[in-house]
């Protein structure tokens, strides 16, 4: 069964944009935890607009359940924070330094020999390595040959198109998840998943193990409380 894993890079950026500690990120982190949510995922940039380095530092040794480290790996310094924390996982993603988010996966066949390096650089350390992918077989087949452990599909065309035809909107994401399985690969799905789209897609591809969201269970969080709102996701992806 999947895992749901909250980021709480949203919580981050509500602090900051005060200035102070409030809210406290770190709190945030071990109260999802206790609220059910089974792994805590962050994506620190550069710029350090949300999440911080030092919060990865000082949340890493509290964390009973999975920690999931998200981000652009051509960044040193990144790479660097992942070897010194040792997270369970790393998800490489091709973001740009001036993106708001997240925008697409890589091009595993172009960046093979990159790709095969940092893979190696993590696993060497013991951390289970996934790749950022769009929903492309052949993206799937790349990451393999990288090396890597695991893809995570880039879902936001699932999530827009989900509303309109859910069959047409994940037919292109249940052929790379075959894809991946296929491989050996493991599989996550992340971005825009929503209490609307998630049991869907779950359940069409329930050998998936692992969604990270974040803007979306925050969100719903101001209406329903943030332990309210994990439960409702956890009832969502164990749905029949």
């Amino acid at each position: 069964m999947a895992r749901l894993s909250v980021n709480i890079n949203k919580v981050a950026t509500l602090r900051n944009a005060r200035g102070g500690n409030v809210p406290d990120v770190t709190q945030a982190a071990l109260n999802c935890e206790r609220f059910g949510a089974e792994g805590i995922t962050v994506h620190p940039r550069p710029d350090e607009r949300h999440i911080r380095y030092a919060d990865v530092r000082e949340i890493r040794p509290l964390l009973k359940t999975e920690f999931n480290i998200e981000g652009n790996p051509t960044v040193p310094s990144f790479v660097d924070l992942v070897l010194e924390v040792v997270p369970d996982q790393v998800t490489m993603v091709p973001d740009g330094h001036n993106a708001i988010t997240s925008n697409a996966g890589w091009d595993t066949i172009g960046n093979r020999e990159l790709l095969t390096e940092l893979c190696k650089r993590f696993k060497d350390k013991g951390i289970r390595t996934s790749i950022f992918i769009d929903p492309d077989p052949d993206m799937a087949e790349g990451a393999a040959l990288c090396g890597a452990d695991r893809v995570e599909l880039y879902t936001a065309d699932y999530a827009a198109e989900y509303s309109l035809d859910p069959e047409i909107a994940i037919a292109r994401y249940l052929e790379t998840a075959k894809a991946a399985r296929a491989c050996g690969l493991g599989l996550n799905a992340g971005h825009d998943l929503s209490l609307e789209n998630l049991a869907y897609f779950i359940r069409t591809t329930p050998w998936t193990d692992e969604v990270p969201i974040g803007h979306a269970i925050i969100s719903d969080a101001l209406y329903m409380g943030l332990e309210q709102t994990i439960k409702a996701y956890l009832g969502e992806i164990r749905k029949k």
